[in-house]
């Protein structure tokens, strides 16, 4: 492999690699042995990827609805014994840690199980990411609370503790994957600006097929009121066409033999023939989705600095999850006689509060994820960036200069 590029937000890799010494089902392996999953696309795979865009949806959505149909009474339940709200009775009744263990362990291992699996996949690679804070904090309360129920160690249970943490968190997760999947509508209104169908002259017959099908070379015959399939240049005929997609100029522009026409272009009156030039992923159209992804997936110097961030935030929250451990345990005078929790339960409670207040993990999505916003937000209304550090200095432009070609109104005659 010479080079791979991967973003997360966008959920796509770019790999250059040496077809003679591996191959694409090897790339496969290797991204699955990390962790993730590889996506089968065809032609169509603008369709595959929404497809699974809109599976991840609903998978995110159904999570969340369990974790907050089995939570929220966890919760309640949790809240009252703690105020004092509930009867004397029911407060100290054993079958309650019984009723918040049964609420909390679906929530626990099946709306959870993704951070169990993905977190063990992360250390199993070497480096520990969120997940494994996920998993740690709510876990270790979840299990500090299992011998407390049984009666083995002092204290309360903190089943709600675990379950709050994994819903809140898939609340984020829900949030995330659906502003991802509105942010690529921008991307997929650019792509449906493409013809479907070309109709190209072979052997003398004018055939109609598939716009991935027309070849560099192919004569191409455009009607009034028909999208151009693909570049060329105009070989036969003449006619006006709206190119207001690429340019945003409003009046149609004249093509006559030797002129340029440009793919997903309209034609509106006159019937033309025109050789293809660029065609696929070459294709100016192309080229201007292929610049909206990587400008998505880019990273901006704010947050090169976050991901230096993360890399060592799990491993120190750890590292200062033991310590507070340590102290609370052999540097604070031991509690009271009679008191309902010994000095390794309080230890280990406040190691959990170190975990559990340091689980939300914010800070390596939240300036990807603003960066894929803010340039699909910039492509619906027509401007395009090339990265995205060209996003971040565009906070700080105070005059702009165009040429005397530049066209600046909103294309309205």
């Amino acid at each position: 492999v010479r080079e791979a590029i991967v973003s997360f937000t966008t959920e796509k890799a770019r790999v250059n690699y040496i077809p003679m010494l591996i191959s694409q089902s090897d790339l496969r392996k290797a991204v699955a042995a990390a962790g993730f999953q590889t996506l089968e696309t065809g032609t169509e795979s603008e369709d595959a990827e929404a497809k699974a865009r809109e599976a991840e949806i609903k998978e995110q959505r159904r999570l969340l609805i369990i974790g907050l149909i089995l939570t929220i009474p966890l919760f309640l339940i949790a809240m009252s014994r703690d105020l004092g709200l509930l009867p004397m009775e029911l407060r100290h009744a054993p079958w309650l840690d019984w009723v918040m263990f049964v609420l909390a362990t679906p929530v626990q291992f099946y709306v959870g199980r993704q951070y169990y699996v993905n977190g063990f996949k992360s250390l199993r690679n070497g480096s520990a990411n969120m997940d494994v804070l996920i998993a740690l904090g709510s876990s270790t309360a979840y299990f500090y609370s299992i011998p407390v129920m049984f009666g083995l160690i002092p204290g309360h249970v903190y089943f709600e503790t675990a379950a709050v943490i994994i819903t809140l968190i898939r609340v984020g997760k829900f949030l995330e994957v659906r502003a991802k999947g509105r942010t690529s509508e921008a991307i997929k209104k650019l792509m449906s600006l493409r013809a479907r169908t070309a109709r190209v002259i072979r052997a003398g017959e004018e055939l109609e097929v598939p716009v991935e099908d027309v070849l560099v070379g192919d004569v191409v015959t455009v009607r009034p009121g028909e999208k151009i399939p693909v570049d060329g240049v105009v070989v036969e005929g003449r006619s006006s066409v709206d190119e207001s997609m690429l340019t945003g100029e409003s009046l149609p522009v004249e093509k006559f033999p030797g002129e340029k026409v440009i793919g997903a272009t309209i034609n509106k009156q006159g019937a033309f023939r025109f050789e293809a030039t660029r065609v696929g992923r070459e294709t100016a159209l192309a080229q201007i989705i292929r610049l909206v992804e990587e400008a998505q997936g880019s990273k901006a110097p704010i947050q090169k600095l976050a991901d230096q961030v993360s890399a060592v935030f799990v491993p120190a929250v750890i590292g200062i999850a033991l310590v507070t451990f340590a102290v609370w345990l052999w540097m604070v005078p031991a509690p009271v006689a009679g008191s309902e929790v010994n000095a390794f339960t309080r230890a280990l409670i406040n190691m959990v509060a170190v975990l559990v207040i340091a689980c939300p993990c914010a800070m390596g999505l939240a300036t990807p994820t603003a960066v894929m916003v803010g340039t699909g937000k910039s492509a619906e209304s027509g401007i395009l960036f090339r990265s995205s550090e060209a996003l971040e200095r565009a906070g700080k432009i105070s005059t702009v200069v165009l040429d005397k070609t530049g066209t600046i109104t909103r294309g309205q005659p």
